[in-house]
């Protein structure tokens, strides 16, 4: 029994030193042995080849392309193949009001090209409204018309019906619209004597497009955040006692006359426009337009030009009414489109009086006209209208000094280019009235 006693102490001892774990040697490269056997295991190598071979086949087939070419200052602005792009103005939107210096923004950085705006323009079937309308497509917007072609053609904007960039609609803004727009050129309005006079109901629709027509497109300026420019006139100052005309100037303007009508419309519109700039924070613009005369003008619209070279073209007398000593200031079209979209570009308010500062007479006029279509072409004096002013003549330094603008078109310069619009449309229609005369008499 004593032979078979065994010390535990010993036992557990050996067996605890034949437990004890001990960790297999590292191999150091088995971090590269395991991906390599990982390829060399079912021909994985091989489809990794076969891969790299097709690619590279591939990019070598593939043709050159050829760079870009250089970008350029004049590479980013690209005019439509219908227009020429005439004038280059980069938008900004600032809330600023007053009088203050005019900023036309920086040069736009290389690479980037200038956003295109999306501007309704109502009466932009009209004279001024279709040439405007030229230069915004011109330059890359889109452009929205609203007319009711009271006195707009369909004629003036034909040249752009296929512009995807283009739309028009014919809507009188008596009526509200909604549209979503970035501008508005409110331009709505009968502005000849012959349209605000021809009967008490137009003078009636004259003052309601200018005080409702108003209200409405400020009504959509607010709603939508619109920036908004009102064609004004110099009818504000009424027959002027001071001259030449500063934007100061309240005017003098008789309340119940024959020109009340579109006078005092154009003024209550001016009211609307600056109530809702200081109650509402809408941005405006106000511009003052003096004569304006050019191509697409309607050829027996009462105007001064306009008649004198209609009567001339047609070989008739010309009607001067009263002495012929009354003077007005003729500004081409284009130099006051100019005017008008530095005037929305900028950072004014106004209002700015855009007009040629040059002043004629009547006489003077009629004088020009002879010169430039037929020195044999009689004068004919009639009796003056009631409330002619007497003196017309805008002072323009502030549009100079802070939209950096002034006309640039010589009524000498400006008026044969307007003769040969109305010779074609006068005689051109002529043609083919005799025309139809001569089918239907046979």
């Amino acid at each position: 029994m004593g032979s078979e006693l065994i010390y535990r102490g010993h036992e557990d001892e050996s067996q605890q030193q034949s437990d004890a774990y001990s960790p297999k040697r590292s191999k150091p490269w088995l971090p590269v042995i395991r991906p390599i056997r990982y390829l060399l295991r079912e021909q994985r190598l091989l489809f990794v080849l076969v891969g790299i071979a097709i690619a590279t086949l591939f990019f070598t087939l593939l043709p050159p392309s050829s760079p870009p070419p250089p970008y350029s200052a004049d590479s980013l602005f690209q005019p439509d193949d219908s227009t020429q792009l005439s004038h280059r103005v980069s938008y900004q939107s600032n809330h600023a009001a007053g009088f203050g210096s005019f900023s036309s923004g920086g040069k736009i950085p290389l690479g980037l090209k200038r956003k295109g705006l999306r501007i309704v323009v109502t009466g932009g079937a009209g004279f001024v409204g279709s040439h405007l309308v030229d230069r915004l497509i011109g330059r890359g917007d889109s452009v929205i018309v609203v007319d009711n072609f009271f006195t707009g053609r369909k004629e003036n904007l034909m040249h752009h019906f296929g512009n995807p960039r283009f739309e028009l609609i014919r809507h009188d803004v008596v009526e509200p619209i909604l549209l979503e727009v970035d501008q508005i050129y409110h331009l709505a309005c009968p502005a000849s004597p012959v349209h605000y006079k021809f009967n008490p109901v137009k003078t009636i629709i004259s003052f309601c497009t200018n005080v409702v027509g108003t209200l409405n497109m400020l009504g959509l300026a607010k709603r939508v955040g619109a920036r908004f420019l009102l064609t004004s006139t110099s009818e504000v100052y009424g027959d002027p006692l001071q001259h030449p005309q500063v934007e100061t100037y309240w005017g003098n303007v008789n309340p119940i006359g024959v020109r009340s009508c579109y006078d005092e419309g154009k003024r209550t519109a001016e009211t609307l426009t600056m109530d809702y700039h200081r109650g509402a924070g809408v941005e405006v613009r106000i511009a003052r337009i003096f004569n304006t005369y050019g191509p697409r003008m309607c050829i027996d619209d009462g105007r001064v030009v306009s008649n004198f070279v209609a009567q001339a073209l047609r070989k008739e007398p010309l009607t001067v009414y009263g002495d012929g000593k009354q003077t007005r200031s003729f500004q081409y079209v284009s130099d006051l489109v100019e005017g008008l979209m530095r005037l929305m570009e900028g950072e004014h308010v106004g209002p700015f009086n855009l007009g040629n500062p040059g002043e004629f007479t009547m006489l003077e006029l009629a004088q020009v006209v002879q010169e430039t279509i037929d020195p044999n072409a009689k004068i004919e004096y009639r009796p003056n209208t009631e409330d002619d002013p007497h003196k017309r003549k805008p002072d323009i330094t502030r549009a100079k000094e802070l939209l950096g603008w002034e006309p640039k078109v010589s009524l000498r310069k400006g008026l044969p280019l307007m003769v040969s619009d109305f010779r074609q449309r006068i005689f051109g229609d002529h043609n083919e009235d005799s025309a139809s005369i001569t089918m239907t008499s046979d």
